[in-house]
């Protein structure tokens, strides 16, 4: 096979260091992860995920997960939208803002989660009064998810809303399109592969969420109980084929969706393209 060659100097070097990262930092764990599932073999693994409890917290996780990248996905539009088309004062702070859940460790993000939507809280106790329950339900967790997640779905449409001209805009309104029409045909099929993409993101980062979540879901079996913490206490009771077995399954089921929404991407850009 033919490869071109880079006109930038350095190319099998670069190509040797990212390899060799990305088989330190990705490949190895997931291999290890692999290796320690096949060791139980098919029957094994689904004795140990084939429980009631298990599929619970994944259902919990994904099913949250998805539904909070999907939510995301339309708050990260909307804020990317306005702090790229819009100047008030704030701006810049608000844009700092989106950031903070990169920066703060998780399990502060969800102890000051905790703390604003129990019971006794500042958001917590209003929704107490009219009979509402944040923490320490599937709705603290749903909460906690969208906090992990908002800065990806805003990242990644903010610099593809930056290159739109308004031109495009303008253009299609003097053709006769509303706002409405403009928004559907013309602006989502432009932002749509990025969109994709922060959608991806968030969900893959709500999947494995734990530090932020603990705090705030109550952490009861059938119930309130996530993937990831059971994978932990399957480690606490030194049952180290049992967590293999669930983080496989997470795995699979990871990967299944991610593969979904790469097939998307590539559609939605093929569909750009000829256009």
């Amino acid at each position: 096979m033919f490869i071109q060659p880079s006109p930038m100097p350095g190319l099998r070097l670069s190509a040797g260091i990212t390899l060799t990262l990305l088989s330190l930092v990705v490949l190895a764990p997931v291999a290890a992860l692999v290796a320690q599932g096949a060791t139980l073999g098919p029957e094994g693994i689904w004795e140990a995920v084939n429980r009631p409890r298990v599929w619970a917290a994944l259902w919990l996780s994904f099913r949250l997960s998805f539904l909070a990248a999907l939510v995301n996905l339309g708050l990260g539009l909307v804020i990317a939208w306005v702090l790229v088309r819009y100047r008030f004062p704030g701006r810049r702070l608000l844009d700092a803002a989106v950031d903070l859940p990169f920066a703060l460790p998780t399990a502060v993000a969800g102890i000051a989660l905790t703390a604003l939507y129990a019971p006794n809280g500042l958001i917590g106790g209003w929704a107490k009064e009219i009979g509402w329950k944040i923490a320490y339900t599937q709705a603290g967790i749903f909460v906690a998810l969208l906090f992990v997640g908002l800065p990806f779905a805003v990242r990644t449409v903010q610099p593809v809303i930056e290159e739109i001209d308004r031109e495009v805009e303008e253009a299609s309104a003097t053709l006769g399109a509303n706002r409405l029409t403009t928004l559907i045909r013309v602006i989502w099929p432009m932002l749509m592969p990025a969109a994709l993409t922060g959608f991806a993101l968030a969900l893959a980062r709500a999947v494995g969420e734990y530090g932020s979540v603990i705090f705030i879901a109550g952490n009861i079996p059938l119930k309130t109980e996530i993937a990831p913490l059971l994978i932990v206490i399957e480690l606490e009771e030194f049952d180290y084929r049992g967590a293999a077995a669930i983080g496989l399954a997470m795995l699979v089921i990871s990967f299944a969706l991610l593969m979904a929404i790469n097939l998307l991407q590539i559609w939605s850009r093929r569909r750009i393209g000829h256009v």
